[in-house]
């Protein structure tokens, strides 16, 4: 399955609703997990993001509707990067010939 890192700030209601930003986060395993992907580990973060997670799904798609649904939602404006691995790397490097 394909690797991402999602990088969140919160919106103007993420930060009123601060104190419920735990359970907004089972929300969010719930979202990915009805999709078929797994959050393997989300932190709160001090700095130029909010939350980070990492997420593993089975495809782009399935990232995108995540990603979309998580929008949605109105708390965290996200953006979503690809991830790979050292194994994944040595194969897309070994392409480069």
């Amino acid at each position: 399955m394909a690797q991402y890192i999602v990088l969140g700030n919160w919106t103007d209601q993420g930060i009123r609703e601060a104190n419920q930003t735990v359970a907004r986060s089972e929300k969010f395993r719930e979202i990915a997990r009805e999709a078929g992907a797994t959050v393997h580990a989300l932190f709160w973060t001090q700095g130029r993001y909010d939350v980070v997670a990492r997420v593993e799904a089975p495809d782009d798609e399935t990232m995108a509707i995540i990603s979309l649904r998580l929008g949605a939602a109105g708390s965290v404006r996200g953006e979503t990067l690809r991830a790979f691995s050292a194994e994944e790397m040595a194969g897309i490097l070994a392409k480069l010939g």
